[in-house]
């Protein structure tokens, strides 16, 4: 019983964003998102057009 009332006290104690941070965190995560995913297809397209560049020469 005393793991139930440390988890309690812990949760108690802990503070949670507000509603208002959590906007600003979801949005910081999508930025992060959409950045990745540009620089990822851009890397995608350099390797695809290289690779078939590369296969044209043969």
């Amino acid at each position: 019983m005393k793991f139930l009332k440390d988890t309690f006290t812990v949760l108690k104690d802990t503070t949670w964003p507000t509603g208002k941070q959590s906007w600003i965190d979801f949005i910081s995560i999508m930025e992060y998102t959409a950045f990745f995913v540009v620089v990822i297809y851009l890397f995608d397209l350099l390797v695809s057009h290289g690779l078939l560049r590369l296969l044209n020469l043969f």
